[in-house]
């Protein structure tokens, strides 16, 4: 686990600039804000269960990873339920009548 985080705090940097460059992108191409920073969190999720995940499965507790792999793809989920839902509304307003 130590090493794991030190590894995540040496990549600080680097992850702190693709943000930004995201942001910037985001703003360049008028993308509402909300879903590049829904977008973000999710990835940012993805990432946290992952490294939960691979602690957990290094301590032996396979059980407990697998609940924790499946809470993390629920909460990624309810998270990108608004943006499903607006490209859903987008490809309906689309098809013509």
């Amino acid at each position: 686990m130590f090493v794991g985080c030190t590894i995540f705090l040496f990549l600080v940097d680097q992850i702190a600039a693709i943000i930004h460059m995201i942001e910037k992108i985001a703003l360049n191409a008028k993308v509402n804000t909300v879903y590049v920073e829904t977008i973000l969190k999710i990835v940012g999720i993805a990432y946290i269960a992952e490294f939960a995940v691979q602690i957990t499965k290094d301590a032996g507790q396979a059980s407990i990873a697998s609940k924790i792999e499946l809470a993390g793809k629920i909460i990624i989920l309810s998270m990108a339920v608004p943006i499903l839902t607006v490209l859903v509304e987008t490809i309906i307003n689309m098809i013509p009548n």
